[in-house]
């Protein structure tokens, strides 16, 4: 039981060592390498290649996966362009395979060692980031050290030698167990590598060894698939023609395990490169023959998966769950959520200039009815957002995570306001007839422009974080409040003149100019983090914000 327990131990060890590089490595280059991804889909041929690079730093060709098949719902990159990365991908990390097979265990104190001095010293740094980096990568080493003292004494019993045994030559047996482990450890580089060390201590055979291996990479693009299973069909559609490039491979190239025992591995020095390099061939043998099916392939997942028509706007449409294992990349999506968000608050605020000049009311119920889809989408991004590992963000991230939270308070309160103003429409102007002066409209219509343009330049504020941008935003702010006051007065003017319509539209036209105030308060406070974070608000402008986040 002993034995059992600390083998257990070191596998999960090499499996908590793989997250935190693969974390660590995305909180440093997560934005850069989604970049990289982008900017590399000219071809099928430089798309491989950022795919092996991506894969060798985060070390998960699931990761890549992810990444990749969240660009494509996007439609940042094509089907067949992401297909042709995750070609890469798996070269990748059967690179980093062969790279951790070497002896390294001298590696592994120092690693751990500088790691957790940087670290705890600057863990808010990129210093700190690249120390949990380097943790990772000394418990991966120091995890395959104790795999290989661990298996010995355990599988040395014969109970469990005949268990070894009974999957002796059943290749379709090795294969699923090999892709049950890489679902379970979610890395197919963990159970590789586990699987080379097992060989060494001559635990298991090698053609049970490369039966596994095989297994481990079909369960790999498995994970990917179960992962994204709940996501948008485009996102689905990049893990699904991975999966049937991966299954492909590993039926052409089982049939020939006992050649490459009886050709190839009398030249190698031992088991373990014997195994790690069988996984690299795979790799290279089916991205390079497959490379050229990207299209083909592509055709065929869409036809399997085809993209269902656009129905409305209610539902989210950029909040895809597998991109949580992401965090940028989570960020990302939600950041683009939000704009979707303002785009149909943007559509209340035109759509209500009309109901006031033409009474409306088919017009303001449809108003009214996309409230109800602002507050569901404010629901959703802040549920998603509360699904991103706060620990896993960047100083920067975690002030872009606090600013869309932020955004969509604000954007979900001007709905709310612009829904009550509506109704306050409908029973004060619309149903006893009643109608604004001359001259009252046209200050409601130069409100109201103003308006508008006030929020379509906070929706660049927010997705840009232009400090200029951001103080012409505050600047309107002063600017919008001067009118406000000034229309006030000339509205108690007409009241002074007795006009008529001024007199019976009065209530509702202090009220109206009072809310078109409180809905540019709320698009004017998204340039106070901006500007705070660029050390650009003044102390009088710093207090107010921040009394603003009290009153939120």
């Amino acid at each position: 039981m002993k034995h059992l327990l600390n083998l257990l131990a070191a596998v999960a060890l090499l499996v908590w060592g793989t997250h935190l590089v693969r974390t660590g490595v995305l909180r440093v280059f997560g934005a850069n390498l989604r970049k990289i991804l982008v900017q590399s889909m000219r071809n099928r041929f430089t798309a491989a290649l950022s795919g092996i690079g991506v894969t060798a730093l985060v070390q998960s060709s699931t990761a890549t996966s992810l990444m990749t098949s969240s660009f494509v719902g996007q439609g940042l990159v094509t089907l067949p362009a992401a297909l042709a990365v995750m070609r890469g991908a798996d070269v990748g990390t059967a690179l980093i395979s062969v790279l951790f097979s070497a002896d390294l265990s001298w590696l592994s104190p120092m690693f751990i060692f500088v790691g957790v001095v940087l670290f705890i010293t600057r863990s808010s740094t990129v210093a700190g980031r690249v120390g949990r980096v380097l943790i990772g990568l000394g418990l991966m080493l120091l995890a395959l050290q104790l795999v290989v003292e661990a298996t010995e004494p355990l599988f040395s019993a014969p109970a469990m030698r005949a268990v070894l045994a009974s999957i002796n030559s059943d290749v379709l047996l090795e294969i699923t167990i090999g892709a049950v482990l890489a679902i379970v450890a979610y890395s197919s580089l963990a159970v590789v590598l586990l699987v080379a060390a097992m060989a060494t201590s001559n635990v298991v055979p090698l053609d049970v060894a490369l039966g596994l291996v095989l297994g481990a990479n079909l369960g790999s693009g498995l994970l990917a698939v179960l992962t994204t299973a709940k996501s948008v069909v485009s996102v689905r559609q990049v893990t699904v023609g991975n999966l049937l490039f991966k299954a492909l491979g590993v039926a052409i190239v089982a049939p020939f395990i006992g050649l490459w025992i009886r050709y190839v591995q009398p030249e190698l020095p031992n088991q373990t490169h014997g195994v790690v390099l069988f996984h690299l061939a795979f790799n290279i043998v089916i991205s390079i023959g497959f490379i050229g099916l990207t299209q083909w392939v592509a055709k065929l997942v869409t036809r399997i998966l085809p993209t269902p028509q656009a129905s409305g706007t209610s539902r989210p449409q950029h909040l895809d769950p597998s991109a949580l294992s992401t965090p940028s990349l989570a960020i990302s999506n939600a950041a683009r959520e939000a704009l979707h968000q303002a785009d149909i608050v943007e559509t209340m605020l035109i759509g209500v200039l009309d109901v006031i000049r033409n009474n409306d009311t088919r017009l303001s119920q449809e108003l009214r009815q996309l409230d109800d889809t602002v507050d569901e989408l404010y629901s959703a991004i802040k549920y998603y957002m509360t699904r991103i590992s706060r620990e896993a963000l960047g100083e920067e991230e975690s002030r872009r995570w606090t600013d869309i939270i932020s955004f969509t308070i604000n954007m979900e309160q001007i709905g709310d306001i612009i829904e009550r103003v509506i109704i306050d429409v409908e029973d004060k102007k619309i149903k006893p007839q009643r109608n604004f002066s001359e001259a009252g409209m046209a200050e409601i219509v130069e409100l109201h422009g103003r308006l508008v343009a006030n929020l379509r330049l906070s929706m660049s504020v927010f997705l840009n974080g232009n400090v200029r941008d951001a103080q012409k935003l505050l600047e309107e702010k002063a600017r919008f409040r001067d009118l406000e006051r000034a229309y006030a007065t000339t509205h108690l003017d007409r009241l002074s003149d007795r006009t008529t319509l001024s007199i019976e539209t009065s209530s509702l036209h202090i009220d109206l100019i009072s809310d078109l105030k409180r809905i540019n308060s709320h698009i004017c406070s998204i340039a106070y983090p901006i500007l705070e974070s660029a050390g650009a608000l003044a102390p009088s402008r710093l207090r107010e914000s921040r009394l603003g986040k009290i009153e939120n």
